[in-house]
């Protein structure tokens, strides 16, 4: 027998069926709490976001018109309540860079490329800190979580030729960065 949809456990929630609930949450806990993640930084942050967000879903589910997916619906309020508390912070230096750094590096046993590993990951973290929230935003979904921009557009509310430009630009800056941080803070021509 198939799983039930979304669509249909939505359903059945509305018609009072709180089992569907725990199943549409079992569904996509981890993926919230993993985009959550990436943008408050923090296991407890993250996991408080992710508790909220499902709160805040279950509430809110009279609200889903089944315009978007309930995975996107439930990606934008995960993104939303990250940026709050992002800004409540005031992070500068929110986001683990180890799994960027493990895309460009490989890891090894060489005492030596691990330092320069560590070195790499602290410059990156301090790019991708200086990047505006919504730089972050759509960067944490589209190379993380590797989301299209059509899902990126529907989670943040914001046109494709926009998010493009957001992913170009933080992309150019963390470049930037690195290439000043590099060169041991002088710039070449």
């Amino acid at each position: 027998m198939e799983p039930p949809s979304d669509l249909e456990l939505v359903e059945a929630v509305r018609n009072g069926n709180r089992q569907a609930f725990t199943d549409l949450m079992r569904r996509y806990q981890t993926r919230v709490y993993w985009v959550s993640r990436r943008i408050v930084g923090t296991h407890e942050d993250a996991d408080d976001v992710a508790q909220e967000t499902f709160v805040k879903a279950f509430t809110s589910l009279g609200d889903f018109r089944g315009d978007s997916s309930l995975f996107t619906w439930l990606y934008r309020i995960a993104v939303n309540l990250s940026l709050n508390v992002v800004r409540k912070r005031q992070l500068v230096n929110y986001l683990r860079e180890s799994d960027i750094i493990n895309r460009f590096f490989p890891s090894g046993d060489d005492p030596s490329a691990n330092v320069e590993l560590k070195e790499t990951e602290s410059m990156i973290e301090r790019a991708v800190a200086r990047l505006p929230e919504k730089q972050r935003a759509v960067f944490v979904l589209r190379y993380y979580d590797e989301l299209s921009y059509e899902e990126i557009s529907e989670i943040l509310k914001t046109s494709i030729g926009g998010l493009k430009a957001n992913y170009f630009h933080a992309l150019r800056k963390v470049q930037e960065f690195l290439k000043h941080e590099t060169s041991g803070g002088q710039d070449h021509p």
